[in-house]
């Protein structure tokens, strides 16, 4: 009888458990891949769209765009659109579910971080843009009317095809300001206008950024600028004599006919608006208040405040936590401020203050800057990553036309691929003093602005980071740091200070700098009692006076700015303090492993982040896996 081979049941078992074991190790490898695909997928989309829809944009953040896939696009400098809020929160309800459906399955540890950081950062601005006509796109001191001539006059030439599209976007500059008069037009209807020593700001702007005897003179920045971009481009022969002629003829009309009048356009527009808000004022509740309100007064003020400051400051701590956290560190500063007068009296502090400022021996911006690039090399990791080297770096002054309407100083960011060059720019109208100066420089330079995004830009890159990470902004981040290594560099100036023998000097910028920050907290406060509170003008003045600044006109100016510009101070010194919460997180999780380069390293690793993400990460970092690697 012929006999049958037959599986016993623990070979039976073991088949199946095979089979079971192929099963899910092709399902995981399938996920793994589909993950991965979906994300690029979604990355390359996401990023390509938000280039191709904003040209300014795209050349701020890319040197290249064919490199990442652009060729074929139409230069859009894209305005206000009435009616398309809606539109636009579904997109970024859509962007949301397809961010936070993706599991790391897949993803390298950067690209699994920037699909947290951009589902975050979307749900964030969903919930922000779900409040209509909050925000303020002219508002003075950072509004449109003054920013968008910088951004043009820096707007670098690399080819004739950027001259071209600079070209096409100054002949949209009448539509923008058109569609920014639509959106104001809105505002007004919904009762959230500026108030009207806001509005004349603003237009007074609006009346001197051009004008048409400025033009007439052929002075104007956006005059010379051109054509010394121009110039260059020609010597560089990536443009021909004829092409360049041209192209500065062009720029002439443009400016002549399309931004002139679109200034004037905006300055008359926003007169009949204020008109109509001050009748509509008095007839509503009798008020004349020409002075601007906290964000606290109207309807969903609190709530957007509340989104405001988690996305300004990168911080997702409650208004009352950051009450707490604001108030300790005030007590902390007054007091380190206090214990410093006591042993070093104010007569001697006016004798030091004098003589650090006949005696500080750098003066010259450049000077400044190497010698900060010195006294950080110890405790920062170095610039001169995947075969690159120390970028360039110039300063050059603000135009005297924007003079009144700029910041003392600023740092334009490179594109993520051409880290090579960078500019910083000094407002001469502040004057600085040499103190001042080579603070700002730090925060501006080295080791701020300049080089935590060079940094970041070519670590990331080095990692083979998709580019949509550069998306994400995350202003609280590179302000929060830019404070920090401010306060640093005044321990610097102190020590540079010493080496020359002029020890009272030294001891006059400490106070200096707990002085500083002392002051910074104390209108980070004012910006949460204003905005959160609904506190008025006299109320503030009411506090001002119990810090000595008793003049009326100064605690007015002090509120108003606040008032005009929510969350402002907040993102630095806020984000400030949360680094500081981070560094004492730190040392207690290394213990004797951590060192001030460990913990830089870890913060320009991680790259521009919120600061819970950054907290979960250090968490699970290892102090061995964060020395740097050549």
């Amino acid at each position: 009888m012929r006999r049958h081979n037959k599986l016993t049941w623990r070979q039976l078992l073991a088949a199946i458990a095979l089979l079971l074991l192929f099963s899910a190790l092709t399902l995981f490898l399938y996920h793994f891949y589909h993950n991965k695909q979906q994300f690029q997928h979604a990355a390359e989309e996401l990023f390509q769209q938000e280039m191709e829809q904003n040209t300014l944009n795209m050349h701020y953040t890319i040197a290249h765009p064919a490199a990442f896939g652009i060729q074929d696009y139409e230069a859009v400098l894209p305005g206000y659109v009435s009616g398309s809020r809606q539109t636009r929160l579904e997109e970024l309800s859509k962007q949301i579910q397809i961010w936070t459906k993706l599991s790391d399955q897949g993803l390298s540890a950067v690209d699994a971080y920037t699909c947290r950081l951009l589902a975050l950062s979307m749900e964030n601005t969903f919930q922000l843009q779900s409040h209509a006509y909050y925000e303020e796109p002219l508002s003075p001191a950072s509004g449109m009317q003054s920013q968008l001539p910088i951004l043009l006059a820096e707007y670098t030439f690399r080819d004739e095809r950027d001259v071209e599209d600079y070209l096409s976007l100054l002949s949209q500059t009448g539509d923008y300001y058109d569609s920014l008069l639509v959106y104001e037009q809105e505002k007004a209807a919904a009762g959230l206008f500026m108030s009207p020593v806001s509005l004349e700001k603003v237009r007074e702007q609006c009346r001197r950024i051009l004008t048409k005897e400025s033009l007439a003179e052929g002075e104007h920045f956006l005059q010379t600028t051109f054509q010394e971009r121009i110039n260059a481009l020609y010597v560089r022969g990536e443009i021909s004599r004829e092409s360049a002629l041209s192209a500065i003829r062009r720029n002439e009309e443009l400016l002549s006919s399309v931004l002139l009048p679109a200034y004037d356009r905006l300055d008359q527009g926003l007169q009949r608006l204020s008109l109509q808000a001050e009748a509509d004022a008095l007839l509503r509740d009798g008020s004349s208040d020409r002075l601007p309100r906290g964000l606290a007064v109207y309807p969903e003020g609190q709530e957007y405040y509340r989104q405001l400051l988690i996305a300004e400051t990168c911080s997702y701590r409650s208004p009352e936590e950051l009450y707490e956290l604001l108030k300790n560190q005030l007590l902390t500063e007054m007091n380190t401020l206090s214990q410093l007068l006591q042993e070093h009296p104010e007569s001697v502090l006016a004798s030091a203050a004098e003589q650090c400022l006949d005696a500080f021996p750098y003066w010259q911006p450049e000077q400044m800057l190497t010698d900060l690039q010195t006294r950080m090399a110890a405790d920062f990791p170095a610039l001169t990553m995947n075969g690159e080297s120390v970028p360039a770096v110039t300063v050059k002054a603000v135009s005297d036309s924007l003079a009144d309407y700029c910041a003392p100083a600023f740092y334009l960011t490179p594109p993520l691929d051409d880290t090579s060059a960078n500019v910083i720019y000094m407002n001469e109208k502040d004057k600085p003093n040499a103190l001042e100066l080579y603070t700002t420089l730090a925060h501006e330079g080295y080791p701020g602005h300049l080089y935590q995004s060079v940094y970041s830009r070519r670590y990331l890159a080095g990692q083979n980071a998709d580019p949509v990470r550069q998306l994400l902004g995350y202003s609280g981040y590179q302000e929060g740091w830019a404070l920090y290594v401010e306060f640093i560099a005044y321990d610097y100036a102190s020590a540079l200070m010493q080496e020359n023998g002029s020890t009272e000097a030294a001891w006059y910028i400490q106070a200096e700098k707990y002085n500083r920050s002392l002051l910074l907290c104390l209108y980070s406060l004012l910006d949460l009692m204003i905005h959160y509170d609904g506190a008025d003008c006299e109320q503030i003045a009411t506090v001002l006076a119990n810090f000595g600044i008793s003049d009326p006109a100064t605690a007015q100016t002090i509120y108003t700015y606040i008032a005009e510009e929510p969350a402002n101070y907040p993102k630095y010194y806020v984000s400030y303090l949360e680094i500081l919460q981070l560094q004492q997180k730190a040392r207690s999780l290394w213990g004797a492993d951590y060192t001030d380069l460990r913990f830089h390293t870890f913060i320009l690793n991680m790259g521009p982040s919120d600061f819970t993400s950054l907290a979960e990460a250090l968490e699970a970092a290892r102090p061995q896996a964060l020395d740097q690697k050549s």
